[in-house]
Formats: C-alpha cells, structure tokens, sequence
C-alpha cells in the first residue's frame, strides 16, 4: 500500500505544484525574487495543497496495493487459508490512521503557520521592493497606479523632501499631489504601506469643477497584494483553532456570515483529515474489484467517488454558510456518506457479492432508458428524414418496397402497443412477440407503428400518391 501511495502523492503534487505555478510566477517575476526567496515562497503552499493530495494518494495507494493482490490472485490465497477480509482490515486501518493523522497535523497546525510565514515573507518582498524603487529624483512606479518622485531622501530617518505623487487608482485623469515633506510607513499586520505627505496641496482634474485642495498633513494607504488569498490583511486560514472559534464569537457567531465562514473553517480542518480515513476504507473494496481476467476499475471508480466527496464537501459548505442546515451536520454529512458506503462495500465484498446489488443495477438502466430512449429514437428519425430530403432518389424505392410490398412480417411490441417494419433499429428489440402479416393487420389490432416506420409508411404513400 505505501509503494503506490508515495508514487501518487509525488505525481498528484507535481500536477498541483503546475496548476500553482503559473499564476504564481507573475508575481515572482514582477517582483524578481531570487531563487532562495521564491523556494521558501512556494513551500508555504505546499500545507494547502497536502491537505488535498494526501486523501487522494492514500485512497489511490490502497486501492492500487489490493488491485494488485487481488490479479495475482493472493487475495484468493488468503481466502483459501482462512483469512477474511475482515481480518485484512486491521493493517490497512492502521496505514490510514497514520496518513489520517498526518492530514489532520497540517491541516491543524501546519497551514496557519505556513500561511502566517508567507504574509510575513510576501510583506517583505513588497516592502523591499518599494524602498529599492524609490530613489532621488526618479519616478518610481514600484506601487503600482501611484507614481512618486521625490527630490531628496534622508538615509538616517527616512524623510523625503519635495514631494510628487500621482494617484491614478481608480481614475482615468491622476489626482496630483504635491508636498515639500512625507515620509513611509509601513504595517506588517494589515499588509499595508501609508504614505504621509506634509505641507502641500491636492489636485483633482477629473471632476467637473476641479479641486484644489491645501493641507498640513495627508494620508494615503497602499494596500500590498500578495500573490494568493493566503496573505490577505484578514484571512482565516492564519488563525490557529481556538483563534477561529474567539473570533466567530466576536463576529457573533453562527448569527453572522462572518462568523459562519469561521466556524466552517474549524468544522473544514477537522473533516478532512477524517474524511481522508474513509477514504481510505474505501478503498480497500475499490481494489478487490480487480482480478485474473478482469479490468482493474477501482481506479476510476475511486476517482470518481474522490470528485463526488468534495462535490459533496463544497456543497456542504454552500448550504451551512447560507444557514439551510446546522454548520456542524452538513459540514459532517459528507464523510457520514461515504462511510455509509465504505462500510456497505466493505460488507459486499466480504460476501462475494457484488459493489452495487443487480437490483438497483437494473433499476437504474430501465429508468436510464426510460428518460434518455425517446431521445435518441427522435434523434434517429431526423437524421434519416434529413438523408431522405438530400437523397430522394435513392431513398425513395426502398422504403416503397418496404412499406408496400413487405417481404417479412411485421413485430409488434405488445408493451408499448407499437409495431416495426422490416428494416427497423427495433425490429429485433426483446419485446416484440407478435408478428402481423401486413400494415392494415397490426393497425385493426389497436398496434401503431413506431416514429421511424410511420415516417417511412407517410414518405411510401406520398411517393406512390405522386406516381
């Protein structure tokens, strides 16, 4: 089980570490960070996306492990020495506590840490990158829509002399600020950089009278943007478990978005790691289903039930953040689900049946047909009408011969009280037990003839009305 599933962690990761990539290095090569600085970056993500890889490889290192076993035909071995499955479960509830507990490790303690680290680090980079950029008598363009000049810098306290600033946030002409003194200011904890500009004067030409305006002190917030979510100046992932719980009863709890979205995130860190547990039950039967002779489909059968688990979990969260069930049983209704069909699976292999009883199978193809039959009947018909129309020479004697002088009998399917000529896709359907020796003979029996034969027989008597 462990062989397969440290391969899956290292291939899913590498797909991961891709897909975040690519944003990523926008901000990387903006801010052109060495490649020290961007490794430490990008290692604060790595909590994040273990929190999601790690299910996924251990159900696909389980279910890939007991897919072997069963080809190779140990697992009839086992049985034949009197070993369950039952008996199997013990090693692989213990491989899954273990990689359950490790889930529950970064998701606890390691993704607030991690997050903190790289507000800190992103603040860093931002702030270094500003004070390089701004140097005497340049305009420096390191703060994005603002422009500044300044005449002169003191190396000792910081303070700027003459002035210039151009606010083009949110502005199609720019706001000119022009002041003899200012100096920055930075705050780590709101991810912010305040310029403060003294004894000067503010420009605005975009307003239909335009404004002049004197001051003695002006203030203007940067805010940084940081290359993800994760350094946002309020972001909940930062926030160690207890921390989110005093901070949803600060933002009043379950009767506030805000604390809902807090005690979701307790609820999340917790789910998870449980959920990566029966994960991994599952899919000890996914990989039984393999054997000599015989596909292995657990494999996209557990994908399939990993899509359908956070379908489930994002769902989950929609419904318990706008307050249509109890935070606590949606966020927990996922992993009740999935439980429920481990333990049902668990139970069907061990008795050498199989996953989903025939039953339901059958009950789920005659529904299937039911509502998707029609479809492709008419979907049928019109692509033969649309032959008929652009080939009517060709088509024509055929279906006269067919219609008129029918050289077979006619079916008829008592079920559905429909009939079918000779040549029809259903002419050798299942439920067709009746013959009829000609049209006029299945029509006095109550029978009508199905959408592509009424076409046909409609298309035959105007042919021959036309001769």
């Amino acid at each position: 089980m462990l062989a397969p599933f440290f391969a899956s962690f290292l291939i899913m990761n590498c797909v991961f570490f891709l897909v975040k990539l690519i944003p990523f290095l926008n901000f990387v090569l903006d801010l052109k960070i060495g490649f020290t600085d961007f490794v430490r970056l990008f290692s604060y993500l790595f909590p994040n996306m273990f929190l999601y890889s790690i299910p996924m490889a251990a159900m696909m290192g389980i279910t890939i492990g007991f897919s072997r076993l069963a080809n190779d035909s140990e697992i009839l071995a086992f049985k034949a020495g009197g070993i369950s499955i039952y008996q199997i479960l013990p090693p692989v509830i213990v491989v899954a506590s273990l990689i359950a507990l490790l889930t529950s490790y970064f998701s606890i303690a390691l993704i607030p840490v991690s997050e903190v680290a790289m507000k800190q680090l992103t603040y860093q980079l931002l702030k270094e990158k500003i004070d390089k950029g701004i140097q005497e008598h340049q305009f420096t363009e390191a703060l994005g829509d603002l422009v500044v000049y300044v005449g002169k810098i003191n190396q000792e306290s910081g303070e700027w002399r003459d002035v210039w600033v151009s606010d083009m946030r949110g502005q199609v002409i720019p706001t000119i600020t022009m002041a003899s003194s200012g100096k920055m200011k930075s705050e780590i904890d709101r991810m912010k950089v305040t310029i403060i500009l003294r004894n000067g004067s503010l420009h605005r030409p975009d307003t239909p009278n335009s404004q002049v305006v004197q001051f003695d002190r002006y203030q203007l917030n940067i805010p940084l943007q940081p290359p993800s979510a994760a350094a946002n100046a309020f972001s909940r992932g930062t926030l160690a478990m207890p921390e989110l719980l005093a901070k949803a009863r600060e933002f009043g709890g379950t009767s506030t978005e805000k604390g809902r979205v807090l005690i979701i995130e307790y609820h999340k860190r917790l789910v998870l790691p449980a959920g990566c547990l029966i994960l991994c039950l599952l899919g000890l039967p996914l990989g039984l289903q393999a054997g000599p002779g015989r596909r292995a489909i657990g494999i996209p059968m557990g994908l399939a039930v990993f899509i359908l688990y956070y379908i489930l979990f994002t769902f989950a969260k929609m419904v318990a953040k706008d307050q249509t069930l109890p935070i606590g049983p949606a966020m927990w209704g996922p992993n009740m689900v999935i439980l429920l069909m481990a333990l049902f699976f668990i139970r069907q292999v061990s008795n050498e049946q199989l996953l989903i009883p025939e039953k339901i199978t059958n009950f789920v193809i005659i529904n299937l047909r039911k509502v998707f039959s029609p479809v492709f009947n008419r979907l049928h018909s019109a692509i033969i009408a649309i032959i008929e129309k652009i080939k009517p020479v060709r088509t024509t004697a055929p279906i006269v011969a067919a219609a008129t002088a029918q050289p077979l009998p006619l079916h008829g399917d008592i079920r559905n009280r429909i009939f079918h000529l000779a040549g029809c896709k259903d002419y050798h359907d299942r439920h067709c037990t009746l013959d009829f020796r000609d049209i006029e003979v299945a029509m006095d029996a109550g029978f009508r003839p199905c959408e592509f034969c009424r076409e046909r027989i409609e298309l035959a008597q105007n042919a021959k009305s036309g001769q």
